[in-house]
């Protein structure tokens, strides 16, 4: 090969490079026919259903085997040289897909997980949908899926919301919420390991238990020494399927021996990172005899960047700034055995969509156990009550706050 041919070398393949330059690809076209279509949500159409199904009872529903979804679903079909194809809610109901199906071979798949509320005020509303869709953009980037708009996904689940949250949460229930769950697969039915060419988006409303107040609170056992949830340089910051599979068989020992979740830890000095799939926090006071707030952090993306996490580290600068320090940095089991045997530890929760903010009684480490303080009759503490209450607060409608996003209804 001549010189002149040689290709030059990319010097920004770095996985922190390749990861900016795919999330930064423009997601609307400047013409039409530079790109294939974006996701366009004013293009959405309906194919509601003539038989709406009866509304279980929300005990009922979660006691089953399955999962009960709503009426309906949305969906949304793309392909490389198309781009994507006009959304559409329809009746849920099974997918069609090859065996040969890239999601079903290669976990190109990402997901994003939050709630519609019926709120005390009668209004339907969701939390912070902008920062779900701000992140399933960056994990469909991570897993070589097409990328969107994320103003448009958000539009779409409201839509969806709209039609199917006045039945499934109606205003004479306040105080209660479904489950919403956006999905991206790839549907390109051909072997091989590449990025697909062919795609699905779906977006589900479903139930889900309560999990945040479990009798007692939250147990958590630390990771067996040999297992890890995610590791730097990997997808732990992306949600997508690949980071649950793995940790299932952890998490069932766990629970046999009578505990909720595991305490992911990290690396050769037992790093804390999260509590199952859920942001990990501690209150405790420093040896320097100042109360602080402390989570694992961000910048070397192995944990997610919870919504719920998120908001607490905002709300809690905010309204607990004189009284406690907010810290985001790395932190080892090791420094909470120690904290616990200096009497210091002050409380602990764990955060995310699924189980909101769950106070943690107890973490087993090695043969040891490490009791954390509860509140009277084992409710919340004190600072996990206050966070617990106010973000509630938002969600549910009983104070007005930019978080709190309000649904159009369709009768």
């Amino acid at each position: 090969m001549a010189p002149s041919a040689i290709p030059t070398q990319d010097v920004d393949l770095t996985a922190a490079n390749i990861q900016v330059k795919e999330a930064t690809q423009p997601t609307k076209p400047t013409t039409d026919d530079v790109l294939p279509a974006p996701l366009d949500a004013s293009k959405l159409t309906y194919n509601l259903t003539k038989n709406p199904r009866e509304v279980p009872d929300e005990a009922v529903a979660n006691a089953s085997e399955h999962t009960i979804c709503t009426d309906h679903m949305l969906t949304a079909t793309w392909t490389a040289a198309g781009g994507w194809a006009a959304p559409e809610i329809k009746p849920y109901g099974p997918l069609s897909l090859m065996p040969t199906a890239s999601v079903l071979h290669y976990a190109t798949e990402c997901f994003e997980g939050l709630k519609v509320y019926r709120g005390y005020d009668g209004k339907l509303r969701t939390f912070r949908p902008d920062c779900n869709c701000a992140r399933m953009l960056l994990s469909a980037s991570r897993i070589s899926l097409p990328i969107f708009d994320p103003a448009e996904l958000e539009k779409l689940i409201l839509s969806l919301l709209s039609v199917d949250g006045p039945r499934w949460l109606p205003k004479d229930k306040p105080g209660n919420y479904l489950y919403i769950r956006p999905t991206l697969i790839g549907t390109q039915s051909q072997l091989g390991v590449q990025a697909p060419r062919e795609a699905m988006l779906y977006i589900i409303i479903t139930y889900m238990p309560k999990l945040d107040s479990p009798v007692g609170g939250m147990r958590l056992h630390t990771s067996p020494e040999d297992m890890v949830r995610a590791w730097v340089g990997g997808f732990g910051y992306a949600k997508v399927g690949a980071n649950y599979g793995p940790s299932l068989a952890a998490t069932s020992d766990a629970r046999r021996r009578g505990y909720h979740q595991i305490l992911w830890l990290y690396g050769k000095d037992g790093e804390c990172t999260e509590a199952g799939a859920s942001n990990f926090f501690i209150v405790w006071t420093r040896k320097d005899g100042k109360k602080e707030l402390i989570t694992a952090p961000l910048d070397d993306k192995l944990i997610l960047d919870g919504v719920t996490r998120r908001s607490i580290l905002e709300m809690a600068r905010e309204r607990l700034g004189d009284e406690l320090e907010i810290t985001e940095r790395k932190y080892t089991i090791d420094e909470v055995i120690e904290a616990d045997a200096e009497g210091r530890l002050i409380e602990s929760f764990a955060a995310g969509t699924a189980y909101f903010v769950c106070p943690v009684s107890a973490i087993h480490h090695r043969g040891k156990d490490i009791n954390i303080p509860m509140g009277p009759e084992n409710t919340p503490n004190v600072i996990t009550s206050k966070i617990k209450t106010w973000i509630g607060d938002i969600m549910y409608g009983n104070v007005s706050h930019k978080w709190g996003v309000v649904i159009p209804e369709k009768q």
